[in-house]
């Protein structure tokens, strides 16, 4: 089982220097510093995704069910959990 691929990427000159430079100042390999990246940003784009089918899931219940709270009950909620009380979330309603 192959736990690594060889890929190529064509970089921009000015980008490819960029790189070098960050790589020198931290000590590193100019890989090294495109690896993480690319670790970074899928990363965060996989979680951007997340929250993105989890909105989605979340609109389509309240279209089937029409069940929500208003801004301001959720406001009203978050300032006394802000304020250190311990208060139950108020109960969806259509």
């Amino acid at each position: 089982m192959k736990t690594q691929i060889n890929a190529s990427v064509r970089l921009p000159l000015a980008l490819h220097e960029r790189v070098a430079n960050l790589a020198e100042a931290r000590k590193r390999t100019a890989h090294a510093v495109m690896l993480q990246a690319i670790e970074s940003f899928v990363s965060r784009e996989e979680q951007r995704e997340s929250l993105r089918q989890e909105g989605r899931s979340a609109w389509e219940e309240y279209l089937r069910t029409g069940l929500h709270l208003t801004n301001a009950e959720v406001v009203g909620w978050m300032d006394k959990i802000v304020q250190g009380e311990k208060a139950p979330m108020p109960k969806c309603h259509v």
